[in-house]
């Protein structure tokens, strides 16, 4: 759609100022099980206009109503009341989080409407399987598998609001701070159920520090030194982790992680239902996710081929939530931004290609590294490269299939393969820290692991009959591949022996599997 279009071309910058803003504007209602919305929302237009809303399930139902003016929430707070301490004593904090309850639950209930709820969290894969089953190409298939992962844009309101509702608290410490999310939350490439990252943010204060040099006179204010920025990012944390364990409704399992190589507090917010992450400014971090950002505005079919990898990635346990060996899925996505830097002509430029096109205002230097690219989407030229999702997504495991591991490593920055600078089974470069490899925790099995699947991918994309397959009704393209191949080939196996239907295939076919059974045995013992 032509609003669509428009939305994606602001910059990565705008976009974040802009819903920041809206989420301070924003409140978060924990609704009566029994709800006439029409009633709730004529109740809180006492206290202004309100500009949009939604309600969710999360335990309950629950309402985010977004106010035209931000003044509606003072005016709200003051007329709302503290709950009564009966059983519990409560800790004081007013924040933007409230109980609506009927008064008379009895003969309101009878007023109760239906509700349109907005879905927080994707379908099961079986789902999914049955939906791409009923698609017409591979490249639809890949568009409806985007459709139901994406972030919604009432997703994405709620994680901004779970950001401006820490930054209430770390308000009361630093009142200019700001609380940013950063990383799949807001490059384009998040899938509902995510974590949220987010950091603190205090670069306003250090802004303001420049505009005192004119005239005779300078004057500071009088700060704690400590001997390192990461101590101060260490008792910061620590503040506000307690803060939010003491005081902050809705947060629990807050854990704080203050020895990480970058320290952090992990808490669940169990208002917005997210899982979040907390830790002190991180410019390299959103300077990656704005990265993202761009590469995922810039074409539709970029990130149409991430979800398609990344979700055909997690079906076959080569990545994993748990930290581990396993390829993570920053990697994955960076592999296929590599990829697409690789095709003839490009779908996406390379870094250094977008920094050519950068401006005084897109320099950045941050801690000796050069972090500087154009911001403006449209000084982009758009790619005249035409290929389909249905080819692109084979030649992917084409690719990497057959992708040279030992020697090369992938380099984003130069859209090529170059020599490996250390020996990590996998080499990705940090597009912006150049000394550090993102993909360093990969060990040699689990890269094995993945070329073995690539390999067997490519081959069935390869060698599919699509008609037969769908005549059949079995699960064939983006189905087909996010099956487990143990459990398809087995049941494949199966149907062979059907249509031949003689027993001695049938004893043949059974002997070969005790004798593939034993020969296992014996390589394991051995």
């Amino acid at each position: 759609t032509d609003a669509e279009v428009n939305i994606r071309k602001k910059t990565f910058a705008e976009v974040q100022t802009e819903r920041l803003e809206q989420a301070e504007r924003t409140i978060l209602i924990k609704c009566p099980p029994k709800l006439n919305e029409k009633k709730l929302l004529q109740y809180l237009s006492s206290h202004g206009n309100i500009k949009s809303h939604f309600l969710f399930e999360n335990h309950g139902i629950h309402a985010l109503i977004e106010f035209s003016e931000k003044n509606s929430i003072a005016s709200l707070q003051d007329a709302v009341g503290i709950p009564s301490a009966v059983e519990h004593h409560v800790v004081p904090f007013k924040s933007r989080l409230f109980t609506f309850m009927l008064k008379n639950p009895v003969s309101q209930a009878a007023e109760e409407t239906p509700v349109h709820l907005s879905p927080q969290s994707h379908i099961p894969v079986k789902d999914l399987i049955q939906k791409l089953c009923h698609a017409d190409s591979i490249s639809s298939q890949m568009y409806i598998l985007l459709n139901e992962y994406q972030l919604t844009e009432e997703n994405i309101r709620l994680r901004f609001l779970a950001c401006s509702l820490v930054r209430d608290f770390a308000r009361a410490y630093f009142p200019d701070s700001v609380v940013r999310p950063f990383g799949s939350s807001v490059n384009t490439f998040g899938k509902l159920g995510c974590d949220v990252d987010m950091f603190l943010d205090f670069h306003d204060t250090q802004k303001r520090a420049t505009k005192m040099k004119k005239g005779p006179f300078e004057m500071e204010y009088q700060m704690k030194r400590l001997p390192s920025e990461r101590l101060a990012n260490q008792k910061i944390l620590s503040v506000i982790g307690d803060c939010l364990d003491n005081f902050g409704p809705g947060c629990v399992s807050v854990q704080k992680i203050l020895n990480a190589r970058c320290p952090l507090v992990k808490f669940s917010h169990q208002p917005t239902g997210f899982q979040c992450d907390l830790s002190v400014s991180n410019s390299i971090a959103i300077k990656s996710s704005e990265l993202l950002y761009i590469y995922g505005c810039l074409d539709s079919r970029v990130r149409a081929l991430v979800f398609s990898v990344r979700c055909w990635a997690r079906v076959h346990g080569l990545t994993n939530s748990a930290p581990g060996n396993w390829i993570t899925n920053f990697s994955l996505t960076m592999m296929v931004m590599f990829f697409l830097q690789k095709r003839s002509p490009p779908i996406i430029p390379t870094l250094d290609q977008l920094k050519v096109l950068a401006d005084d205002k897109d320099m950045h230097v941050i801690g000796g590294y050069d972090c500087s690219f154009v911001s403006d989407l449209s000084k982009i030229k758009p790619t005249e490269n035409t290929e389909t999702l249905d080819v692109l997504l084979g030649e992917f495991f084409e690719y990497f299939g057959n992708f040279d591991f030992r020697k090369n490593s992938i380099n984003l920055r130069k859209g090529k393969e170059v020599n490996k600078p250390e020996s990590s089974p996998l080499y990705i470069w940090n597009p912006f820290e150049q000394d550090l490899n993102i993909s360093k925790n990969v060990n040699q099995p689990q890269l094995e692991k993945f070329v073995a699947m690539a390999r067997e991918t490519a081959w069935i994309l390869q060698k599919e009959d699509k008609t037969q397959r769908m005549i059949n009704k079995e699960p064939w393209g983006l189905a087909a591949l996010m099956i487990p191949f143990g459990k398809s080939n087995h049941n494949k196996m199966k149907n062979r022996v059907k249509g031949i239907g003689s027993e001695t295939i049938r004893s043949l076919l059974d002997s070969l599997k005790l004798n593939s059974a034993s020969s296992l045995q014996k390589a394991v013992e051995k």
